[in-house]
């Protein structure tokens, strides 16, 4: 068969984080990675999406220009997406001039065809940077909660969706001015037009679509007032001009081009590879699948479909498995507030780590509801489950083969005599392999309709399998008195970690390909399908007893306190270091809290007595501190900001009663509170009062 996956294009006015990884680029992965496996014909396209407002804003606060600023998050990006083994086809670029070729050939096609309504309308203008702004550059007082700090297109404190006419007292969230409206002329794409087409080949044909991704289309479909006409230009010096003569310094709204990005990127695909890139987007034969998150449902399910819809002659999704939000430590990821795990810090971290993120992300991923990353849970899964029972199973087998048999595949003769033990164990053999089958049945079914965090635990169920056969048959015992029998449970456990190997590589790439090199072994295209067209064990291993495997190489280390406390340490710091600066002032406020919510804290004035950096700790200084009722030790990550001599003498403003946290061997009592200005640059905060005064 023959598929287009396409996975939503990033934006480049920052790097990624655990949240995209999550609901888009993992699951996208792993479906190409099986379905290539399996020997269809595959391609899977992105591309960094590069225009619109934001980039804009970005360029402004950074001093650069918007092609400045897209050219360096798309490299950050596409190198941390290289890091995790996200195997595209091609990643490109909506910036690219082919891409801008595309997208307007496609509006010219629609503009032929009467497919648009231009329309006068009036927009909120911002005067002082001479710019219409987004929905989501609007602030104003929510109409619904009375939150003050709603955007243009929701409020994030009662979850209303809002249009920007409807917020109280509007303003410019780029520099909290008011705003005036201006009269524009746009195009629109009048959805109202393929509603009826859109209700019957969604809500009728697609009845098996994940039950979030169907709920919010139905929601779309059947509101009151059905589908609407939405502007596809906007008025903006930043993106794909509108090929138009009556159209000057309009370019096509994001969401209309960015779309077409995964039709450009095939294009370009095609081009390098000599492919026609029609069959991936024209063809009947071929199915195309989108993944995305949640917030893009509407636009892949209803937008997109519509635009293709108007222009003729491309096919259809035939699924968009959509995820839904992945929370970090009880709280929504937020860009602006730093309250995230960016892909290219946790690679500084945690080095040569990627395949454990993969497999704990995967197994939380919110597939159906939103869902929490926690470093706790992070560490518990690489150590409960990686090391303690996939890598375990490893190492367990590739030990005893060199233990007993020099290193070398035993043979798997039958066992020769028919004792009560050898029955015995041929029970436990029949048994295994028939709940092997049945496992590996398991992970394709659950791999073929996007449940990926089931197929994901079936995978693992191999090596808890593999790890019980080990311990009913105790080879280690058996040795002295049935070498035979030994040489069949090895031969079987070695097979069965060849197997392993290949049901692997659509999770964990890396851990696959480290499994093979201790086997000293690469299984063959064929024999990677037979697995998957089978869905059973395979004979993969060379059958003779000349075959040696590799010495023993611990696939996962466990993962200690200490670095899951300095990212607990960073989230918590995030809170005080990263508060909105003054062109993010407007900002949603964090919920209210109560005056004993406030009176908990225990806030004092002390001074920095000492202060020495860390080994191997290049963020981290640990210091002295004299609060006045007693002398405590607080490890602060502030060392890239101050040097130990600077701090010294320094009066400080000290949170005493948070639990003491042990980071890099070194108990740290309390935490140094700071402040950040427009700049980034630190300042302690200090209340010119004698040590010990309570800050109230």
């Amino acid at each position: 068969m023959r598929y287009t996956l396409t996975a939503a294009l990033p934006y480049t006015n920052g790097p990624i984080h655990i949240g995209h990884l999550a609901g888009v680029y993992i699951p996208a992965d792993i479906f190409a990675r099986f379905l290539r496996a399996k020997g269809d014909d595959v391609l899977l396209v992105c591309g960094s999406d590069e225009h619109g407002v934001p980039i804009t804003i970005r360029a402004q606060k950074e001093g650069l220009t918007p092609q400045q600023v897209v050219d360096k998050y798309h490299h950050i990006i596409l190198e941390s997406f290289q890091e995790f083994g996200i195997s595209f086809d091609i990643y490109h670029r909506t910036s690219d001039p082919l891409h801008h070729k595309t997208a307007q050939l496609f509006f010219e096609e629609l503009h032929k065809k009467d497919a648009f309504l231009l329309q006068n309308s009036e927009q909120f203008f911002d005067a002082e940077n001479n710019q219409f702004l987004a929905d989501r550059y609007i602030t104003g007082t929510c109409p619904k909660c009375q939150n003050p700090n709603a955007y243009g297109d929701q409020c994030e404190k009662c979850g209303s969706t809002l249009a920007p006419d409807e917020l109280i007292n509007p303003k410019s969230a780029l520099n909290g001015k008011d705003l005036v409206k201006k009269t524009t002329k746009h195009w629109f794409l009048p959805l109202n037009k393929y509603q009826e087409r859109l209700e019957k080949w969604i809500l009728t044909d697609h009845k098996n679509w994940k039950i979030n991704v169907y709920g919010q289309c139905k929601s779309w479909l059947k509101s009151p007032d059905g589908l609407l006409p939405r502007a596809v230009t906007r008025d903006l010096n930043w993106g794909v001009k509108v090929p138009l003569p009556d159209a000057e310094n309009k370019v096509l709204y994001v969401w209309f081009d960015a779309p077409i990005g995964y039709i450009s990127a095939t294009k370009a695909w095609a081009a390098q590879h000599k492919k026609d890139w029609e069959l991936y987007w024209k063809s009947p034969d071929t199915t195309l699948v989108h993944f995305i998150g949640k917030d893009n449902i509407v636009f892949h399910c209803i937008v997109f479909p519509a635009m293709l819809m108007a222009h003729g002659g491309f096919i259809l999704p035939e699924n968009v498995p959509a995820n839904e939000f992945l929370n970090l430590e009880g709280e929504k990821i937020s860009t602006s507030r730093n309250h995230a795990v960016w892909l290219n810090e946790y690679l500084a971290d945690f080095d040569q780590k990627q395949d454990e993120l993969r497999y704990v992300l995967t197994s939380i991923a919110p597939e159906t509801k939103d869902s929490d990353f926690t470093w706790s849970d992070f560490q518990q899964r690489i150590n409960s489950e990686l090391v303690a029972i996939l890598g375990n199973f490893v190492n367990r087998v590739v030990v005893l083969t060199h233990k007993f048999f020099d290193g070398k595949i035993p043979s798997n003769a039958e066992l020769a005599n028919t004792s009560p033990e050898n029955e015995r164990i041929l029970r436990l053999y029949h048994a295994h392999f028939a709940a092997a089958n049945q496992t590996i049945k398991n992970i394709y079914t659950n791999l073929e309709n996007y449940r990926f965090r089931e197929a994901q635990n079936e995978f693992m169920n191999l090596s808890r399998q593999g790890n019980k056969l080990l311990a009913d048959t105790e080879p280690w015992k058996l040795i002295k008195t049935n070498a035979p029998a030994v040489a069949a449970i090895i031969s079987y456990a070695i097979e069965l970690l060849a197997n392993i190997g290949v049901a692997a590589q659509p999770f964990l790439p890396k851990t696959a390909q480290k499994i093979f090199e201790q086997l000293n072994y690469s299984p063959t295209t064929e024999q990677i399908k037979s697995f998957w067209d089978k869905k059973e064990l395979q004979t993969l291993l060379p059958q003779n007893t000349s075959h040696s495997i590799n010495e023993p190489k611990l696939l996962f280390a466990l993962i200690d306190d200490d670095a899951v406390n300095i990212q607990k340490e960073k989230l918590a710091n995030t809170k005080i270091l990263n508060q909105p600066t003054p062109t993010e002032s407007f900002l949603p406020l964090k919920p209210d809290i109560t005056f004993e919510d406030f009176s908990k804290l225990d806030i004092r004035t002390a001074t920095i007595t000492a202060a020495e950096t860390i080994p191997k700790a290049d963020k981290l200084l640990k210091l002295t501190v004299n609060t006045g009722i007693d002398v405590r030790t607080i490890v602060s990550g502030i060392a890239k900001y101050f040097s130990p001599q600077e701090v010294v003498g320094k009066q400080v403003s000290v949170l005493m009663n948070l639990p003491t946290r042990t980071l890099k061997g070194v108990d740290s009592q309390g935490m140094i509170l700071m402040a950040a200005d427009a700049s980034g640059k630190l300042f302690f905060v200090n209340a010119s009062a004698l040590e010990g005064s309570i800050v109230s």
